[in-house]
């Protein structure tokens, strides 16, 4: 745009001083300083359209005082630009028209006054002509740019409804959930309890317990989710809750419990993560850690969190299943899918596919702070850095049968040194 204000400038100061120039040669007029002085009236008024759009009354002005010495070609430009540009006020259309009855010079012309005014009448017609087409650009221009602010406030009223109903959407939901999952969860919690205190054998009392004390957990879980659904506030306060550390000891140690080879490493200092990453990060691995004791009993696991800059990443990577019987623990769950969407509710990006030893592999790449969406918001795209993923459409997503997958809560600790294999042991 600068570059074309100078060229425009110079072309038009260029032009009125050459032809008042070659206009005196030509009627073989003397060189005298009235035409030196016009042709520089020229050139000045044709360079001060540089400033036609920052200051047009200013340059108006001037071409009306140049007007003394001739009418500059710079005028009719200058009465656009202040009708474009300009703010409309009084003073603008005042200059406007001063200009405009100054360009015919009348006060140089000999004659009958009617003669004089009717000349100077039709000479005004130079500046305000392009005066009018100014005023017809700039009331187009205000006209697309009100009907651009309508289309985007409808746009956004529409999104601003899209967004009401799925928060009340998920409200219901999270009522449903509350009312069917809670109730269920917690009648079998009273008789997981009624069943231990039943129980004569020790071995039944501690598995009653047991399952008494996961069924409490599912519970407090369950109304932490429910609160995240109730309302896109509720989420929002959740990602700037007082962070809290990663913990996965103890769903490595269930695992190893149940006859899993696990082990967890941690690369990175650990830093504290706002609880509703630090949630889906834990789920990621709990969901991983289920696929395995369903799909790969037998097989060697591998838990890895990272802590680079402002990501989170957790991995979780299988071999070969070794033996055993395939764990029927139900199916109707969301698997991947629903582990996807719920890492993309955070700004994350999650991978999962066959891992280069033959197993299987989850990664994936969560933002710890509120703002951060540097993990990637698309399905299908692996976390960044370091653990790079590719595209997703494997396990039960993509018609074959998962391996791991993941879920949950963790700061992952430090353990000594790696075997052969790469796994870090865990004791129990």
């Amino acid at each position: 745009m600068v570059v074309g204000d100078v060229t425009l400038a110079i072309a038009v100061g260029a032009l009125g001083a050459s032809l008042t120039v070659t206009n005196a040669v030509t009627q073989q007029s003397p060189l005298s300083w009235s035409v030196w002085a016009a042709a520089g009236a020229h050139l000045i008024g044709g360079l001060a359209l540089i400033a036609r759009r920052r200051a047009p009354l200013a340059v108006v002005m001037l071409c009306a005082v140049l007007c003394a010495f001739a009418a500059p070609l710079a005028g009719p430009f200058a009465t656009y630009a202040i009708a474009v540009h300009g703010r409309g006020r009084p003073r603008d259309w005042s200059a406007v028209i001063v200009l405009s009855m100054t360009l015919g010079r009348p006060w140089s012309d000999s004659g009958p006054v009617l003669e004089i005014l009717l000349n100077t009448a039709t000479n005004s017609l130079l500046g305000i002509a392009p005066a009018l087409l100014g005023m017809w650009r700039a009331s187009r221009r205000r006209l697309f740019q009100a009907l651009a602010d309508r289309a985007d406030r409808a746009e956004r009223e529409q999104e601003l409804m899209a967004e009401k109903a799925r928060s009340e959407e998920r409200a219901r939901l999270a009522g449903e959930m509350h009312d069917v999952v809670t109730h269920r969860v917690s009648l079998m919690v009273l008789r997981a309890g009624a069943l231990r205190t039943i129980a004569r054998d020790e071995v039944v009392r501690e598995a009653a317990e047991e399952l008494r004390q996961v069924g409490c957990q599912a519970l407090e879980e369950l109304r932490d989710l429910v609160g995240v659904l109730r309302s896109e506030e509720t989420f929002g306060s959740a990602r700037t809750a007082e962070p809290v550390m990663l913990d996965l000891t103890g769903l490595v140690a269930e695992s190893r419990a149940a006859g899993i080879e696990v082990g967890l490493v941690t690369e990175g200092e650990p830093l504290p993560t706002p609880p509703v990453v630090d949630r889906t990060a834990y789920r990621v691995v709990q969901e991983a850690l289920t696929n395995v004791h369903k799909h790969a009993p037998g097989a060697r696991v591998t838990v890895r969190v990272g802590y680079a800059g402002d990501l989170l990443r957790v991995s979780v990577c299988n071999t070969e299943a070794e033996g055993g019987t395939t764990v029927m623990l139900g199916e109707g769950g969301t698997g991947l899918s629903g582990l996807r969407q719920r890492v993309e509710l955070v700004h994350g990006s999650l991978w999962a596919g066959p891992s280069e030893e033959g197993g299987f592999e989850v990664r994936a790449a969560l933002p710890v702070a509120p703002g951060a969406g540097s993990a990637g918001r698309t399905a299908g795209h692996g976390p960044e850095g370091e653990w790079a993923g590719r595209t997703a459409g494997h396990g039960a997503e993509g018609g074959s049968t998962p391996r791991t997958a993941g879920h949950g809560p963790g700061a992952a600790v430090p353990y000594p040194a790696a075997e052969s294999a790469g796994v870090i042991r865990v004791s129990p």
